[in-house]
């Protein structure tokens, strides 16, 4: 069957067309992004200003039109921080609805680390042992582990690349003094709720998803997304490291000829970068593989398993 998903995120809103059944991989049949960086119509105090409103409905009404268009038999729709942190994110659902029917659902921060770890699992399989998954999104970073499908520990917190950059970044490129402090602050705020995934033992396997963090792999030397999925790609914290050093005094321009960095996200590498050094760091992570599912497939798989229950 042709399943397709919607994922409205701070940067993006992003759907997701595959060719899928049960017991089967599923198979990309179309992808199709929008910027929406619903992030720059959000005012100190969190909430979604009017315009940023009126893009996500007229966004989310582009995807179901492309939806339509490929012959989508069911299509899910999820929002992630950006929405979820929102004051009036309520009242943003509701004109998404009216304006195009489209009930969309906001996923719960520990549930999008858990479902992330669903479609990682499924990527990596059994003999990874015991999985790490670490995903940096636009607002929220998460963090799980464990030996099954369903993660024994699974974290989210307000670490996103965008977040960071945002909160702590300011100035294009931002001063040396800001880029310390947010170093410090991010990793304080990773220690002060990691004891959970530390109680749970040392990982066989680690993997980072997102694009944040193919992006990271990309700038240190792994092999485009033009040679497909199946290419082994991985990232060490010491490269991460010389990233941070690397685009510091870069302004959003410049780091767009870096290679994997688009235009929408140039400006957030940076924080991105902060937040995988911090947690690689604090986690004992030298080394991590990156797994090309993440969210959007694990609420594929989530619906697929559940067809006949």
């Amino acid at each position: 069957m042709r399943l397709g998903v919607v994922d409205v995120g701070s940067n993006t809103v992003h759907l997701l067309v595959v060719d899928a059944h049960q017991g089967a991989q599923p198979l990309p049949a179309m992808s199709h992004k929008i910027d929406l960086r619903l992030a720059e119509h959000v005012t100190p105090e969190g909430w979604i200003e009017d315009k940023g409103r009126d893009r996500l409905v007229r966004f989310v009404q582009e995807c179901l039109d492309a939806a339509e268009d490929q012959g989508v038999e069911e299509l899910m729709c999820f929002a992630t921080s950006a929405i979820r942190e929102a004051p009036n994110g309520e009242d943003v659902l509701a004109k998404v609805e009216r304006k195009t029917g489209v009930d969309l659902q906001v996923l719960a921060g520990e549930d999008e680390a858990r479902l992330t770890f669903l479609a990682a699992r499924r990527w990596t399989g059994w003999s990874a042992g015991k999985l790490l998954v670490l995903d940096i999104g636009g607002g929220s970073l998460e963090l799980s582990i464990g030996t099954d499908e369903d993660p024994d520990v699974a974290l989210s917190l307000l670490l996103g690349a965008g977040r960071v950059t945002r909160e702590r970044l300011a100035g294009d490129p931002p001063s040396p003094a800001d880029i310390k402090a947010a170093r410090k602050a991010v990793r304080a705020e990773i220690a002060a709720h990691i004891r959970p995934l530390a109680k749970a033992g040392a990982p066989d396997a680690v993997v980072g998803t997102s694009k944040t963090m193919r992006s990271l792999a990309r700038i240190a030397g792994a092999a485009p997304s033009a040679d497909g999925p199946y290419v082994r790609r991985t990232l060490t914290k010491d490269a991460v490291t010389e990233i941070i050093a690397q685009v510091a005094p870069m302004t959003a321009a410049q780091r767009r000829d870096l290679p994997g960095v688009s235009a929408s996200r140039s400006h957030q590498i940076l924080g991105g970068a902060i937040v995988a050094e911090a947690a690689m760091d604090l986690l004992g992570v030298p080394s991590l593989e990156i797994c090309p599912w993440a969210l959007r497939e694990g609420v594929i798989l989530r619906y697929l398993d559940h067809l006949d229950s």
